[in-house]
């Protein structure tokens, strides 16, 4: 059952609206004053003054960023290009402009890249994930997605598309990958909550004005029992 995270308080509203409507209509002469419920209070707003710097130019890891460094790929599709050689471009590329901030891609994700071999599935060691492809902008080709394992829980999940001939990126994402799931055109990334009964699922769809995987939703979801794997809670100690 998922539970919108911002609909779900408004239709709690119109629910205990209804009820109180439904309960004077029906006994008039009965009701009685319930005494002082309180005073409501209006949102205090934290730190009104303060406000975050804006994103230099190129900080921005919701932006399309054609990878640099990649041969063409006339053909339009992901299909026959090594995944392997796209993250390493990408991530040397993001690491390179992100300078350690991290805004970009984690710092460790070089480090981890490192213990990638030459071969083909980058060896026994590299935290790079089997790569998907799936037609996630609509257009008949397929597309890239693969993320990248930092430390046994945070990973770098990176989708990958080609836009006028080029690689390029379409969403990058670090997060506690609970689960990911494909639809048609959108991606759900699936995180543990703070509430172990809980995750949070973060749904993203192609927006062709802004070329990239954007956020269309944001729900929670109950955790699933243990044998289904793919929707379950993350262990909250790991």
């Amino acid at each position: 059952m998922r539970l919108p995270l911002a609909r779900g308080c408004t239709a709690l509203a119109f629910a205990l609206l209804a009820t109180a409507t439904a309960t004077a209509c029906a006994d008039v002469e009965g009701l009685q004053s319930e005494g002082d419920l309180g005073e409501a209070h209006a949102p205090l707003t934290l730190w009104g003054t303060i406000h975050p710097s804006p994103a230099a130019p190129g900080e921005n890891p919701g932006t399309a960023a054609p990878v640099p460094g990649l041969p063409p790929v006339p053909g339009g599709s992901m299909r026959g290009v090594d995944a392997l050689d796209v993250v390493r471009a990408d991530i040397t590329s993001a690491t390179r402009r992100d300078k350690g901030t991290g805004r970009l891609v984690d710092p460790r994700a070089a480090q981890r890249l490192a213990l990638c071999t030459q071969a083909v599935d980058g060896g026994p060691d590299c935290p790079v994930r089997p790569p998907v492809l799936h037609d996630l902008t609509g257009d008949g080709k397929e597309d890239l997605i693969t993320a990248v394992d930092l430390d046994g829980r945070l990973s770098e999940l990176r989708v990958y598309s080609v836009q006028n001939g080029r690689v390029t990126r379409i969403l990058a994402r670090r997060a506690v990958l609970a689960g990911v799931e494909v639809a048609a055109d959108h991606l759900a990334v699936r995180e543990p909550t703070s509430t172990p009964t809980l995750v949070s699922i973060s749904d993203y769809e192609w927006d062709p004005d802004s070329g990239v995987m954007a956020l269309a939703g944001l729900t929670l979801d109950e955790c699933a029992p243990a044998r289904d794997s793919t929707t379950v809670c993350a262990p909250s100690e790991t």
